[in-house]
C-alpha cells in the first residue's frame, strides 16, 4: 500500500497545483468540474498501469523493470525541465520582455504554459468540458507512469483508488491556498520530478 500511496501523491500534485493557479486567477471549479478532473487523472492512472501489467506478463521481468525505472526517471527529468522552463517563460513575461502569442496555438500548448488557459470562453467558471482538457493535459505524465509499473507489485485498482481520494483532497487544498502559492511565483511543478525519481529507485 506504501507503493501506491507515494504514487498517488506524485500524480495527485499536477492537481494541486493546478487548482492552486486557478484559484489565484479568479478561476472558480465546481463541484462537477472537479470530479471531472478528479476521475479522469485515476482512471488514466489505473488503465494505464493495467495495460503495463498485460504487457510485462508476456515480457522478461528484468527488461521490465529496467525500462520502467529508464522511463519514470526521464519523465522526472522531463518534469523538471518543463517547470523551469514555465519560471523562466513567467519572469521574461513578467519583466515585459516578452509577448506571448498563443491564441493559434492548441489548447495542449496552452496548458503546457499555463493551467488557467482551460478556461477557454474567460467566463472564470471552468466548465465539464474544460475541466476534461485540463484533466487530460495533467495525465499525459500519469500514463507515462502508469504504463512503466507494470513490473511492480502495485495493485492498479488501490492506486486509483488512491489516486481519486489524493485527487479529491489536491482540489479543495489547491483552492484554499492558491493565491499564496501562487503569489511565489515559483512554477513548483518540478517538486513531482524529483518524486518520480525517487520513486523509480524506491520501486528497484
Amino acid at each position: 500500500m506504501l507503493k501506491e500511496l507515494f504514487l498517488s501523491v506524485i500524480i495527485s500534485i499536477d492537481i494541486f497545483l493546478a487548482a492552486a493557479a486557478c484559484c489565484n486567477s479568479g478561476i472558480r471549479i465546481p463541484l462537477l468540474s472537479a470530479a471531472v478532473i478528479d476521475l479522469i487523472s485515476a482512471a488514466v492512472l489505473g488503465i494505464s498501469m493495467t495495460f503495463s501489467d498485460i504487457i510485462c506478463r508476456a515480457l522478461p521481468t528484468e527488461l521490465c523493470r529496467t525500462a520502467g525505472e529508464a522511463v519514470l526517471i526521464i519523465i522526472g527529468s522531463a518534469t523538471i525541465a518543463k517547470s523551469l522552463f514555465r519560471s523562466l517563460v513567467r519572469r521574461i513575461a513578467d519583466r515585459g520582455e516578452l509577448l506571448l502569442k498563443l491564441r493559434g496555438s492548441p489548447l495542449m500548448v496552452k496548458l503546457c504554459i499555463d493551467d488557467t488557459a482551460a478556461d477557454k470562453d474567460c467566463s472564470k467558471v471552468l466548465s465539464a468540458g474544460e475541466a476534461a482538457a485540463l484533466a487530460l493535459a495533467s495525465s499525459l505524465d500519469s500514463a507515462a507512469t502508469g504504463l512503466s509499473c507494470g513490473y511492480g507489485d502495485i495493485s492498479p485498482l488501490s492506486a486509483s483508488s488512491m489516486t481519486f481520494v489524493c485527487g479529491a483532497a489536491a482540489l479543495t487544498l489547491g483552492s484554499m491556498v492558491g493565491r499564496k502559492i501562487s503569489s511565489l511565483r515559483h512554477d513548483l511543478s518540478w517538486l513531482g520530478g524529483v518524486l518520480l525519481i525517487v520513486f523509480a529507485f524506491f520501486q528497484a
